[in-house]
């Protein structure tokens, strides 16, 4: 069965290390706010100048005036830090963040990424990605295994416009766990329920599947 939304989140939640400044993508990624382990300290960090975003608030902790990158509504945490955006991108194009969670619609086996447009429909422009992919570099894409349609996401070549070439070497399906590594995407690991045969057949590029592939627990 595939993940959720709060599943794939979950996972993402346990490659956080104690210490670590992470930078939470517009989708799914802002749902790791929610799942950060007890026992870690983490500073989570928003492009629009935000560093230690807490959770998502409730009705009695919601401050129209706190928002992410996304426009979504957060809280902050002790310890925050407010500042203007040109200091948000100056920490990351610095390489001043150890983590990054991002959505796509593509990714390749060279780990290039297309997130930001799909031609002939609207888009307002890439927005922070291509600074994020450019100056981390431990990124993780999660994303939707197939499209609606049954089309894989995982592809030989991207066929929309890049955000970044060559910068992406964890893939977090609905399906799966992956690493990209010399042309391929190497299974890790199977989301519950859902067999080897089913990522193969909805993988378009090479995939290379261990014998060490191990099913994710929750």
């Amino acid at each position: 069965m595939a993940l959720t939304r709060e599943q794939m989140a979950q996972r993402v939640a346990r490659e956080l290390k104690d210490g670590y400044y992470v930078n939470l993508g517009i989708g799914i990624p802002t749902l790791v706010a929610n799942y950060v382990p007890d026992d870690i300290d983490v500073m989570l960090q928003s492009e629009n100048g935000l560093l230690g975003m807490g959770e998502f608030p409730t009705q009695a902790t919601i401050d129209a005036d706190m928002i992410n990158a996304g426009k979504q509504t957060v809280t902050a945490r002790r310890g925050a830090s407010i500042f203007n955006s040109a200091d948000s991108f100056a920490m990351i194009r610095g390489g001043h963040v150890d983590l990054t969670v991002l959505g796509a619609f593509e990714v390749d086996v060279q780990g290039n990424i297309a997130s930001w447009m799909v031609p002939g429909k609207l888009v307002k422009g890439m927005g922070g990605a291509m600074d994020l992919v450019a100056g981390a570099e431990n990124i993780i894409v999660t994303m939707t295994h197939a499209s609606k349609d049954g089309e894989s996401k995982l592809l030989p070549v991207c066929s929309l416009p890049l955000t970044g070439a060559g910068c992406i070497r964890k893939v977090l399906t609905d399906l799966a766990y992956l690493e990209i590594q010399d042309g391929a995407f190497i299974l890790r690991e199977t989301a519950p329920g859902v067999s080897v045969e089913e990522i193969v057949a909805k993988t378009a590029g090479k995939l290379i599947v261990p014998d060490d592939v191990v099913e994710m627990t929750f």
